[in-house]
């Protein structure tokens, strides 16, 4: 298999996880289990999901700065999955995010930035 394929086959599988894990997350939404995390957060409200979400992303913005490679993948995971829960109390598909990077793919940030009018 030469190197391209390999970097599609990783693509693909990354994308998967996140894709199975929103699924897990959307499965769980209307839960009732005792034993799950993702329920809790979801029976104790917005405010909750927001606030985990952004200590996650403080937590990891403190790991970059650690400079330590696991503890910044620890964290950014916990960001991750953080977000997804959020994105599911919307109902925004990860889709939608992926669409919208598309779309600003090959646009300068500058760019980007300057038509939405920030």
């Amino acid at each position: 298999m030469s190197s391209a394929g390999k970097t599609t086959a990783g693509q693909g599988e990354r994308s998967a996880i996140l894709e199975l894990l929103f699924q897990v997350i959307q499965e769980r939404k209307n839960g009732s289990a005792e034993k799950s995390y993702t329920v809790s957060l979801f029976q104790k409200g917005l405010d909750t999901i927001l606030k985990k979400t952004g200590e996650e992303a403080v937590e990891l913005v403190i790991a970059g700065k650690g400079g330590k490679r696991e503890e910044i993948v620890y964290e950014a995971a916990d960001l991750l999955y953080h977000l997804l829960v959020l994105l599911s109390y919307y109902d925004i598909d990860p889709e939608e995010i992926y669409s919208e990077l598309r779309r600003r793919f090959g646009l300068s940030g500058i760019a980007e930035k300057e038509s939405r009018g920030s």
